[in-house]
């Protein structure tokens, strides 16, 4: 099944907006109907294919046969752009800028290594596409060639399970519930539950470094990484013959978050765990943001580690996004303090210990134990924010998310920057925002901290954004933290990474990328800047 063109995942689980939240987004932010829904499919203005005769035949060769390479107009805008906010909108408007003039279907690592020839063969520039979940403007080159989309959905096998060395091998195109259906027939689970969990794929998972709702417990996606199979216009790299070496510089950790700019990853080797037994998901209630954050910090740096461990600011809370099956909803609890989601997984024994170790340090950290029900509900409606977002685009909101990671010291200051900076930004150009915020990801060392901000959108809401971004940016880099901690660079995200990593840190990047793709077709300007 395919993903809905102009919005997210499957469009029998969209639903509108409660009248209780569009009264309040009208009251409270000034938030106008939109005049008009996304067009259909069909409405939209799709120029004519751009391949000549020669390209398009060495691609159909390179592939094995003739429907697996598509022009048509459909496939086409399906392979447009991500979902980002400014995505969406652009894409909503019929703009067809960033729209691949084919979209290539390999079925193995030999046809991908074929279909990159052919693209520098012919000056075409190349797209991994996986789930096409990104929301960094990962899919929208920076080019003035016609690009195929390499879309790797044909890639979905388990090519091996090692159950002595709990490792398994996995190919590119599966999606999250694929990669737990194949382990938890045998007893395994990867643990890997983004929010994106339902559409994204393992090798989107690689590419763009993502982190799961249930880091805590399982680790980050590159943290589960043992080796790579990587198709490149120069070759195949094959990368990690162990779980830990000493053998030079970690190749793997360049593959992971290169965003398909250095090459197309074709398989991956993860490690796995045993199929939990049991899986206990609660609420904890705390005064404040920096109560909840210290009881936090202390759980992830001396334990008991829990297995989720999420805690949503003021805001957050009281608008209920931090369980979002719960808004608008008549039976939702009170909304005061902020409210944490605590959750264990794994043997009888091992949950219930950690979980009545970890409720003497909440408790004493003065959290209030608020029952099992808020964890049911954040377990059920876990994957559901992108259909309210959609929402909110539909009724005239302007919905966006941004995310960011820092040292626990570094953390308190960079929460009031990125906030200030939206608040201020936004509330300058006359649409003043409502910003809510919870922290997503723990470690021993710090933290991510996940933004969600909501205003009216402005007579032009992607030129209204733009400078909203850059100050959150600036913000970001100004306080410490990261630009991204798991969404990735993409095009959103170039520039401020440049000044992250410094100048040597880019040429660098751009060094190896001239190596393994000298003509510069892997997806062209995402991540590393174009010389």
């Amino acid at each position: 099944m395919d993903m809905l063109w102009s919005g997210w995942g499957d469009p029998a689980k969209a639903a509108p907006l409660p009248d209780s939240v569009t009264g309040l987004l009208r009251d409270l932010l000034g938030v106008t109907p939109a005049e008009s829904g996304p067009p259909a499919l069909a409405d939209i203005d799709v120029a004519a294919p751009a391949l000549d005769d020669s390209a398009r035949k060495a691609l159909v060769t390179a592939l094995g046969a003739e429907d697996r390479l598509r022009e048509d107009a459909e496939s086409r805008v399906r392979h447009t752009r991500g979902k980002s906010t400014p995505d969406l909108l652009r894409i909503r408007a019929g703009e067809t800028d960033a729209l691949p003039a084919a979209v290539a279907l390999p079925a193995d690592h030999d046809q991908v290594l074929a279909v990159l020839a052919a693209c520098a063969a012919h000056g075409l520039a190349a797209v991994p596409f996986g789930g096409g979940t990104s929301v960094v403007g990962g899919l929208a080159p920076t080019t003035e060639r016609p690009f195929v989309a390499l879309d790797l959905r044909l890639l979905d096998r388990l090519l091996d399970l090692d159950e002595v060395s709990r490792t398994a091998t996995l190919e590119p195109g599966l999606r999250g519930p694929q990669v737990e259906a194949l382990l938890n027939a045998r007893g395994w689970t990867l643990g890997h539950f983004p929010q994106s969990f339902e559409w994204a794929t393992v090798g989107g998972f690689a590419a763009a470094r993502s982190s799961g709702q249930a880091s805590a417990g399982y680790g980050r996606f590159d943290e589960m990484v043992l080796a790579l199979t990587v198709a490149t216009p120069e070759g195949t790299l094959r990368v990690g013959r162990a779980p830990r070496s000493a053998a030079g510089p970690d190749l793997r950790q360049l593959i992971l978050g290169s965003e398909g700019a250095l090459g197309v990853i074709t398989s991956v080797t993860v490690r796995i765990r045993p199929l939990p037994a049991e899986r206990i998901y609660e609420g904890w209630r705390f005064p404040s943001f920096d109560a909840g954050t210290a009881a936090l910090r202390r759980l992830a740096q001396d334990g008991p580690r829990p297995t989720v461990l999420r805690l949503s600011d003021e805001t957050e809370t009281f608008i209920g996004l931090a369980q979002p099956d719960a808004i608008g909803a008549a039976d939702a609890p009170p909304a005061s303090g902020c409210m944490a989601i605590v959750g264990y997984e794994g043997t009888a024994e091992d949950t219930g210990a950690r979980r009545a170790a970890a409720r003497d340090i909440l408790l004493a950290c003065g959290g209030e134990y608020a029952g099992e029900e808020p964890g049911d509900r954040w377990e059920h409606g876990r994957y559901n924010a992108p259909y309210l977002r959609d929402a909110l685009l539909d009724a005239g909101a302007f919905a966006e998310t941004l995310e960011t990671a820092a040292f626990w010291s570094a953390l308190p200051g960079l929460y009031t920057a990125v906030r200030t900076a939206l608040t201020t930004t936004l509330t300058e150009a006359g649409t003043p925002p409502l910003v809510m915020c919870h922290i997503s990801h723990t470690y021993e060392n710090g933290a991510s901290l996940y933004f969600t901000v909501v205003s009216a959108q402005g007579a032009d809401p992607i030129a209204h954004w733009e400078p909203v971004k850059r100050a959150a940016n600036d913000a970001i880099l100004a306080a410490g933290g990261t630009i991204s901690h798991h969404h990735g660079v993409g095009t959103d995200h170039r520039e401020a990474y440049l000044e992250e990593v410094g100048p040597l840190g880019i040429r660098m990047l751009q060094a190896v990328k001239a190596e393994v793709d000298p003509a510069g077709i892997l997806n062209p300007g995402v991540l590393v800047p174009i010389r």
